[in-house]
């Protein structure tokens, strides 16, 4: 196994499992932190087996207690082994029901049929590997499992059956009706456990979402009334009412995460940009929808976002978006209360508002319009988009 330099100095001394593995990664890891050769782990530990079974202790605890290397030294999420445990284990099986199914006919005929027991052992050790291992290990398929899972219950059923109808003993009798029983269960617990574990989930989801409403509304009635109220007192333009309206968004956010439309459209795409503008500008920004839902046009999200700029920078205060959708065209309203302002006296060199407002519209063949607000006072920006239009990239 090949030492990861980067890993041994991050942490000396700390022995480790690779995630490229025979069977467990133990003798590789026990190799690498002594230093000594893989190959003289591995007769070691087998001579220890030999002696008293000690050997299979000691593998058991460093496999239980060693633990694995992090993902991003093998660059590997999971562990990764060379040899099909399950599938094994499941062949195992397969032989011990052989034997048992053809031992009595060669006249040697027992109560505890030799073989049924290790059918079990096999069959119930193939499923417990396939369910721990197996489903975290980036070569096995989930069909590679059930493959197993299936083998495994049918050998016990099927020995079962080859055994009730040889009239056995009472003894055996019992055996046969247990095979079938373990095999049943092996096919159908898997089954149940899944949907049992779902419904637990469902529970639990709707208790966080109960919860979560209890939470909302007691927020609501408390803090976000609190935050609305500073920022009425304080006045829209002043720094406390703009951090207020940031927290009040922050928190309205986490409390109603996922409840919000799962694609991207037009009125999201309006309130995310009136959410940016208002960390970085004394304004307050407050956005009405009416109509149908819209896919958000490139073109007039650009637009309306440099009029609400426009309006953040030269205006402040408070800003009133309005978006109106229908199935013929699209309305966006951009209304401020600052000085106002004369296109005709801009500079020319001031292309704010004649080319990322005017001109980009112009430019998917709808229109913007830049007038007095109501009773001349503020700014009107007046985005028309068609739907029949196809916008250009």
């Amino acid at each position: 196994m090949t030492t990861t330099s980067a890993h041994a100095t991050t942490r000396p001394g700390l022995m480790t499992r690779p995630r490229r593995v025979i069977v467990s990664g133990v003798a590789a890891g026990l190799a690498e932190h002594l230093g000594w050769p893989v190959a003289t782990v591995r007769v070691l530990l087998v001579v220890l087996v030999l002696a008293g079974g000690a050997g299979i202790l000691l593998y058991l605890w460093l496999w239980a207690l060693t633990p694995l290397r992090p993902a991003d030294v093998d660059d590997d999420s999971g562990v990764r082994r060379a040899v099909p445990g399950a599938a094994i284990l499941v062949s195992l099986a397969g032989v011990a029901a052989l034997v048992a199914a053809i031992v009595p006919r060669y006249g040697l005929p027992t109560p505890l049929v030799p073989g049924a027991l290790e059918t079990v052992l096999f069959a119930l050790a193939a499923v417990a590997w396939s369910l721990g291992f197996d489903r975290s290990d980036p070569g096995r398929s989930a069909r590679y499992g059930v493959v197993v899972r299936s083998t495994a219950a049918g050998l016990m059923i099927l020995l079962g059956i080859v055994l009730l109808l040889r009239e056995p003993p009472a003894l055996t009798a019992v055996v046969a009706v247990l095979l079938i029983v373990l095999g049943s269960g092996v096919l159908f617990i898997p089954r149940v456990v899944t949907l049992w574990s779902e419904v637990l989930a469902e529970r639990a989801g709707r208790v966080r979402e109960e919860q979560r409403a209890e939470i909302a509304a007691h927020l609501h009635d408390s803090v976000l009334q609190t935050l609305a109220l500073i920022q009425n007192r304080a006045g829209a333009s002043s720094e406390v009412a703009r951090l207020a309206r940031a927290q009040e968004r922050e928190l309205r956010d986490w409390l109603f995460a996922g409840t919000g439309p799962v694609s991207e459209d037009l009125a999201t795409e309006l309130r995310e940009i009136a959410s940016e503008i208002e960390l970085e500008y004394p304004v307050r920004i407050d956005v009405v929808t009416t109509g149908e839902t819209t896919v958000a046009s490139a073109a007039i999200v650009a637009a309306a976002r440099e009029a609400m700029l426009n309006a953040a920078r030269h205006a402040g205060g408070e800003v009133s978006v309005y978006l109106e959708t229908s199935p013929a065209a699209t309305d966006v309203f951009v209304r401020d209360r600052g000085p106002g302002v004369d296109l005709a006296s801009l500079p020319d060199d001031r292309l704010g508002i004649r080319e990322s407002i005017i001109g980009r519209m112009l430019r998917v063949g709808g229109t913007a319009r830049v007038s007095p607000g109501a009773g001349g006072a503020g700014t009107e920006v007046h985005l028309h988009l068609d739907s029949e239009r196809e916008p250009t990239p």
